[in-house]
Parts: C-alpha cells; structure tokens; sequence
C-alpha cells in the first residue's frame, strides 16, 4: 500500500513539473557569435554534440561553411535548429535563455581557428618540371640516403653550380587524372630535404644532404632551394561558390581520413584561395524498388571537411578537417551542400 501510495506520488509530480520542463526545453539559447566560432565549435557547446554539425547545417539553408557567422551577429538555438536573429541583442551577449542577454565571459571567446601547414605536404605541379639537375648516385652505391651522406649530382659550373650552393631535393610521382573526366592534372611533387653542393666541377658536383625529412634516392629532382617552414592558415569565406572532387590523396590512400593531404581539383581560376572550407559530400543512392514515383533528387550526404592550403592554377592542396565517415577519391568538395 505504501510503495502503491508513494508512485501516485510521484506521477502527480511528474503532472505537475512537465509543463515547466516542456517550456524549459523548448527555450531558445541565444548567442553572439564570437570570431573563430565554427559550426562543429557550436554543436558541442549548444547540442553537446560535436558530430552533430552537418544535422545543424541541414536544418539551415542559409549556412553556407563555418564562417557563414560573424563577430556580433546573433544566433538562437531551439530544438536542435540553428536561427539567424534579424534583431539585435545588448552588445556583449553571449548565451541567454528566452532573449535575457548575460555578459559574455573571457573564457568563453573564441579564439580565432587555424590550420597548420607542415610545409612538406607535397602539391600538385601543373606543368612539367624542369628542375635544375639531380641526384646521380649516393657514395658508396647507397641507394636511401639521408640527412650527413654525401651525394652526387649532375650541376655542374656550365649548369649555375657553385660550391655552397643549396638545393632543394623534390620527388616527382606519377601524373594524376581527373577521376572523372580523365585529364591530367598534374604530378604530385613532394620535397625531400635538401643538399649543399661541396666540391663543383665543369659537368657535376659533389654533395651533402644537409637537412632531410624523407628517405632521398638516387633520380630525385633538385631546384633552386626553397625553404620549407610550418605555418597557420585561418579559414576565409569563399569569394564564390566553388564545386569540385577530390582528385588523389597525397599519401595515394584508397580511403580518407581526417588529417590526410588532398588534392582538388580546383584552382584560383575556379575561385579558390588558401583558407577556404569546402564540405565533402556524397550522394545518396536510391533504392528503386522501395520507390513506385519519382522521388528526384536526395539532398547530399555531408561526409566531412577540407581547408585548402594550397591553391594552383588549376588545382589546390587541401588537408581533411572533418570526417565523419570514410572519404574516398571522387567524391564532391562544395562551398554550400544542398
């Protein structure tokens, strides 16, 4: 009788909060957007969801890439929907419930997001290279080479040599085609280390590998030296909408994950700049006997992320931000899914 008494209880209680719960739940969260804020950031901070972000996207044709939000623009959170709020809330406002504005705490600023860019990733070279000679041989017959072991190369005097002289020792890969239409898109091209000329003749030269990151093999290709440095690179809005497909993994990787080095094939000709974020997409197929009308076309599956970090003519490199399943080569980079 008493445990009978007791659930009564507890179910009148229950009669009695869900209204206030109901409208706890359904009170928008409103936010000033704060610089460097993303769409993944605000998934985890509103819907403790990081992975939630291509959802949030769907939900709002407006939102175009992460940075589609602007430093004291104001957003509402309700239901798991993101809002644009065309009227203004109290300057400072960071999080309120019901449209109450609370002052926006310094830990809670977003600090501006960036990218980083080892420098040895390689890129796509759209042209044939003419480099300025080679290494020939390794001392000793050797044939993997590293940092300290003495090279041979084919510069010479008549060919610009000097003793000092510094080269940078790239590696040409095989040509990449277009994965649909089949073009050439360029070769992959990645820098090794480099190598200081010590004793030069009228045709050849004696060397040493100053500074390596990768194996060095006898044919590798020598430039001109170009410094390879690590740096940022911070989002930017495209100038344009941009639709392209990933044309080949650096590591040359049949499936793709976040922290792997894509080519595009899109280019400042296309419109595309360092800095840009494009989604990856895929599209989803149809099952024609489950369907007895025609249904068009499905809205595409957002699968992950990139930044480019590099962009060609005709082509760009881009590291994987975001992947939520595997990428493939192939598969669509749009500005703005549908």
């Amino acid at each position: 009788m008493k445990s009978r008494m007791q659930l009564v209880v507890f179910l009148m209680s229950l009669v009695l909060l869900a209204p206030s719960l109901l409208r706890a739940a359904e009170e928008p969260a409103v936010y000033v957007i704060q610089k460097g804020d993303t769409l993944w950031g605000l998934s985890g901070k509103f819907l403790n969801d990081p992975r939630y972000w291509p959802n949030l996207w769907a939900k709002n044709p407006q939102v175009t890439n992460p940075h589609f939000i602007y430093p004291g623009q104001t957003v509402r959170f309700v239901n798991g929907k993101l809002e644009i709020v065309d009227a203004p809330v109290e300057a400072g406002a960071q999080k309120a419930a019901a449209g109450q504005a609370v002052v926006a705490a310094d830990a809670e600023v977003a600090e501006e997001k960036l990218f980083t860019v080892r420098g040895n990733e390689g890129w796509l070279m759209e042209k044939e290279l003419a480099p300025s000679g080679r290494i020939i041989a390794g001392q000793h017959g050797r044939l993997v080479l590293g940092e300290d072991d003495t090279v041979f190369t084919d510069i010479g005097t008549r060919h610009g040599g000097r003793d000092g002289s510094k080269y940078t020792i790239l590696r040409k890969s095989k040509v990449v085609k277009h994965p649909v239409t089949g073009d050439e898109l360029g070769y992959r091209v990645y820098p090794l280390g480099t190598v200081q000329l010590t004793q030069v003749t009228e045709l050849n030269s004696r060397g040493i590998i100053s500074s390596s990151f990768k194996e060095v093999e006898p044919g590798d290709l020598l430039v001109p030296y170009q410094p390879v440095k690590r740096r940022s690179v911070a989002l930017k809005m495209t100038a344009k909408p941009l639709h392209g497909v990933i044309a080949a993994s650096a590591a040359g990787n049949s499936s793709i994950a976040a922290g792997d080095v894509v080519y595009l094939d899109l280019g400042v000709t296309q419109g595309a700049e360092p800095g840009n974020l494009l989604y990856v997409i895929r599209k989803v197929a149809i099952e024609k006997m489950l369907v007895d009308r025609y249904v068009g076309e499905l809205p595409s599956e957002v699968v992950g992320a990139v930044v480019i970090v590099e962009a060609g003519n005709s082509t760009s490199t881009a590291i994987v931000v975001k992947s939520i399943d595997a990428i493939f080569k192939g598969n669509e980079v749009v500005s703005a899914p549908r």
